[in-house]
């Protein structure tokens, strides 16, 4: 699906960033489509982490504007910065689990930070999340008792709890062993078949070869858009 067809979840107008005199994105467009899976690459320094920080607002754009549904960063105040955060779903290669708590805990934990606070609808909500990353029977377990591929299931789990227009994955199989790394791949395939765009920050060109998608290159401060995989310089 391209932008054109289902507009856009998330956009950048002439983006310039980064800090003090260093310029790491210069005069950067481009959009991603609702339902659209997008891959992000670039080597270390080349402004992968500069994109995901301008769009969760960890970075303000020196010109330019970044517009996430109804956010444009130009008229964000602090205020709203956790507003902006909960309207999108996060990973990170780090899992970022609550390791005292189990794996029911950890969602329902991020649910009632969003202001969730009837129990049985919490319950419920958390139970259909783990059925979707197939953990409906590990809710009780502790994040030790699991492996890495099961707990960054779980933090996929949670990343969907505010149904999210577009959903953030930074470097998400980066930790994980081939096998878990086909599983998250698929889950992540399954969750954007089902409406939610994904952008997913990676160094494994392999894994773009096998799981081929619309491709934005970081390199010396540009975006190069591959619409088909061409070979990542």
């Amino acid at each position: 699906m391209t932008v054109e067809e289902t507009g856009s979840a998330l956009k950048f107008e002439n983006v310039t960033a980064g800090y003090l005199n260093s310029i790491l994105l210069d005069d950067v467009s481009f959009s991603i489509g609702k339902g659209e899976f997008v891959f992000l690459v670039g080597k270390t320094g080349a402004g992968k982490s500069s994109i995901l920080k301008l769009i969760y607002a960890d970075l303000k754009p020196k010109t330019g504007v970044v517009k996430m549904g109804e956010f444009i960063s130009s008229k964000l105040s602090k205020k709203n910065i956790p507003k902006l955060r909960r309207s999108l779903g996060i990973v990170f290669q780090d899992y970022q689990l609550l390791p005292d708590r189990d794996v029911q805990e950890n969602i329902s934990f991020a649910l009632k930070a969003t202001g969730w606070k009837d129990q049985p609808k919490i319950r419920n909500r958390v139970s259909e999340l783990l059925v979707r990353v197939g953990l409906g029977a590990k809710a009780k377990s502790m994040p030790h008792q699991l492996s890495g591929g099961e707990q960054q299931r779980v933090a996929i789990a949670r990343a969907l709890i505010n149904d999210p227009v577009i959903l953030l994955a930074d470097e998400p199989t980066g930790n994980l062993d081939p096998e878990a790394t086909e599983n998250i791949m698929e889950i992540l395939f399954k969750i954007n078949l089902a409406g939610t765009a994904v952008l997913m920050a990676t160094h494994e060109h392999n894994l773009i070869r096998k799981f081929p998608a619309r491709t934005l290159e970081c390199k010396a401060g540009k975006i190069i858009d591959h619409k088909v995989f061409e070979g990542i310089s």
